[in-house]
């Protein structure tokens, strides 16, 4: 593999680091159209950018929804994204054993929130010593999240990122409590907020989940007035066709506009805190 993309620091002193891409590899081509489209907007606006994308989704309602194109075929598409335009990679694991099957094609393990108290999972995840990204439970307070942090830790791993998904209000509704964002950076670890899985509508009759799309930029320019120092977008060039979180991605098309927006209100919030 080429060089491996610098994620040394991710608490940025300018601007906000961004995570984004489909919420799933779905052929061989798409993720390197996605992230070269991706890239070319996050360079000309000075944004860090991770391309994102799970290589299999396990964790979906109904046994019939797309679970991927195979682990070996997405990985190693993954892995032509971070080779050809040198960008960082973060996908999803599951279970201890694919901690280190994906390990090598990526540079950021990401822990779904349904797992992030799985112990076993956090520490074959921290054992790889790559970035480690926990996503809060839903079911979970910001202040329970430093007990995660600790189980990476404890493997001798300090390179741990935590990403706010949204909290359950109800069955079949999330909230996002900005609280949280200032809370668990008290951890000292950086905070992202997931715009886009905080705006689902999980556990519906249909077995798909529902989201609400036309919120994205107002919980996204939330997330960045609450000091974030990363945000979290699926995308995709056409949602109504997507395979996984067709309900709730942003339209590619749409993904410069939101970022110029929020480039903005990053510097806003900078003045705030050093005035």
């Amino acid at each position: 593999m080429n060089k491996t993309p610098d994620i040394s620091n991710l608490k940025p002193s300018r601007n906000f680091f961004l995570m984004a891409g489909p919420c799933v590899v779905e052929n061989t081509e798409m993720p390197l159209q996605i992230a070269e489209k991706i890239l070319q907007i996050t360079t000309r606006l000075d944004i860090p950018f991770i391309f994102k994308a799970s290589y299999r989704k396990a964790n979906r309602s109904k046994a019939s929804s797309f679970k991927g194109i195979g682990d070996e075929i997405a990985l190693k598409c993954l892995a032509e994204v971070r080779n050809k335009l040198n960008v960082p990679i973060v996908t999803d694991i599951h279970t201890a054993e694919e901690a280190d099957l994906a390990a090598p094609f990526v540079d950021i393990l990401q822990i779904p929130a349904f797992l992030c108290r799985q112990t076993d999972l956090l520490e074959a995840a921290g054992k790889t010593n790559k970035w480690i990204n926990i996503k809060k439970g839903q079911f979970l307070s910001a202040e329970s999240m430093q007990f995660a942090v600790e189980k990476v830790y404890e493997t001798g791993n300090h390179k741990v990122i935590l990403t706010d998904r949204g909290t359950m209000f109800g069955y079949q509704d999330l909230i996002v409590d900005f609280r949280s964002i200032p809370v668990m950076q008290k951890f000292n670890v950086p905070v992202v907020l997931d715009v886009t899985h905080s705006l689902q509508q999980p556990n519906q009759s249909s077995g798909i989940s529902g989201g609400i799309p036309s919120m994205i930029s107002t919980i996204a320019r939330a997330g960045i007035a609450a000091g974030a120092d990363g945000i979290f977008l699926e995308t995709h060039p056409n949602p109504a066709t997507a395979l996984s979180d067709a309900a709730n991605m942003l339209p590619l098309n749409q993904l410069e506009k939101l970022l110029v927006d929020l480039t903005i209100l990053r510097e806003a919030y900078l003045k705030t805190i050093t005035a």
